[in-house]
């Protein structure tokens, strides 16, 4: 077993690299270990398919350092908040351990946004119940239940409860994006993709200004906006910086 401090779920890969690679980035530099988790394979996407993402998750997760990354293959656009997706969530809680679980934005356009939202965070809680047996390669697994599960901030514009600083790595949170050259802009892609909100030169202008307002906002230069469901704990005043 792999003890992942920081573990991603993303609805789609990239999902995790365009919202919240550069906090993943900051604390892979203090130490942390990091993983994502794919719930699907992004194969409905207009540009690409399911073998060209998977290339690029690859040399994406290279740029970031993961510890880890998997693909659980839910479909595209109509994984179900169901059983079976709960509990192929709640093995990897268990199989990794993390610390601290980032998931899917509450409220997004993208519908398989909000589902992924849900069903990461309620198998979090599953997964801390003992009397659910799973297991993963004939082991039964132990119980874990994150500490914390925070959302990452996507299309919509939301007021984040918390921002974290990604001025030092803000260069290799865009070449991590970059690496998906089927969904985004590059130099080489080809003319016969369809164009599509994404894949214009200004989306990486989007990107910056959306991390410039967030950091504005917490006194840096660049930072990526999260949301808690619950009221967030301090032990004092000074936590706050």
């Amino acid at each position: 077993m792999i003890k992942i401090d920081i573990l991603a779920f993303g609805a789609h890969p990239d999902d995790v690299e365009l919202a919240a690679g550069g906090t993943l980035l900051q604390h892979r530099a203090m130490g942390k270990t990091i993983g994502i988790v794919d719930l699907t394979q992004g194969e409905l996407g207009t540009r690409g398919n399911a073998a060209t993402r998977k290339e690029e998750s690859a040399r994406s997760s290279k740029i970031l350092g993961l510890s880890v990354r998997e693909n659980l293959a839910m479909e595209d656009g109509f994984f179900e908040y169901n059983k079976e997706n709960l509990l192929k969530i709640v093995r990897k809680v268990r199989q990794y351990q993390p610390t601290i679980v980032l998931a899917n934005a509450l409220t997004d356009r993208h519908p398989d946004h909000a589902k992924g939202a849900k069903l990461v965070a309620d198998a979090c809680f599953l997964a801390g119940l003992k009397k659910i047996n799973t297991e993963l390669d004939g082991q039964e697994q132990v119980a874990h239940r994150p500490k914390k599960v925070f959302h990452f901030i996507q299309d919509y514009h939301l007021q984040p409860d918390f921002v974290i600083g990604i001025d030092e790595v803000i260069d290799q949170k865009m070449d991590s994006i970059k690496a998906y050259s089927t969904q985004f802009y590059s130099e080489s892609q080809s003319k016969e993709e369809p164009t599509t909100p994404i894949s214009s030169k200004d989306f990486y202008e989007f990107l910056l200004g959306r991390a410039r307002d967030y950091g504005r906002i917490a006194g840096c230069e660049f930072g990526e906006g999260f949301m808690h469901a619950q009221p967030l704990a301090v032990k004092s005043l000074f936590d706050f910086q």
